[in-house]
């Protein structure tokens, strides 16, 4: 079995988002010794922003010479993700929604053919098999029935891309209210900590 771990936070050590998806991954290594983790860091190693010569190569166009490092490294994220059971999340909010270098990812891996495909029907997703856990932190709170629940940007369009490439039941671990205060903070990590080493083994 195969888990892509993959973290997306800037912040390093100092990361909440890293320190519940590495809590995550852990819990699941305890359950299944013999799982195979590959690790991406997605703002150690950033996947470059969509262009249109990378759309154009995609069509089918040649290539520039000095896109060809960036298409090998797009095809081997999708391969990543193609050939995981599990992948393990960490998803900050920044500004409402995820941050720039998870899109970047998503951009690579939500392709027509490969993760969803379209027929009579319309979309119909292709990676329903997998298992998609996501560590969320959030500054404040955003969910149901708070004040600014309309600015939560980072779950909700997770859950509809996940949902588009077939994953409909994606498993949230959220630490929210992290920068409200260090009382607020110290709780809010705990809980997700908590859910984390809770997960179901498989």
């Amino acid at each position: 079995m195969k888990l892509l771990h993959l973290d997306s936070s800037v912040l390093g050590p100092h990361s909440v988002s890293r320190q519940v998806s590495a809590a995550i991954v852990d819990r699941l290594r305890q359950a299944t010794p013999s799982l195979e983790v590959i690790y991406r860091d997605l703002t150690q190693t950033p996947l470059a922003h969509l262009s249109g010569s990378h759309l154009a190569a995609a069509q089918g166009a040649p290539a520039p010479a000095e896109l060809g490092p960036d298409l090998a490294a797009s095809a081997a994220a999708l391969d990543e993700f193609l050939a995981a059971d599990i992948v393990v999340i960490g998803a900050p909010m920044y500004n409402f929604t995820i941050p720039s270098q998870l899109k970047a990812w998503i951009d690579r891996v939500l392709v027509a053919g490969k993760t969803f495909k379209y027929d009579a029907n319309g979309p119909q997703g292709l990676a329903g098999a997998k298992r998609v856990i996501v560590a969320i932190s959030r500054g404040g709170y955003y969910g149901a029935g708070s004040p600014a629940a309309a600015l939560e940007h980072l779950e909700t369009y997770l859950r509809g891309v996940l949902g588009f490439m077939g994953i409909q039941n994606p498993e949230f671990i959220i630490a929210d209210g992290i920068q409200v205060g260090p009382e607020h903070r110290e709780k809010s990590i705990a809980s997700a900590l908590q859910a984390a080493t809770s997960l179901r083994a498989a």
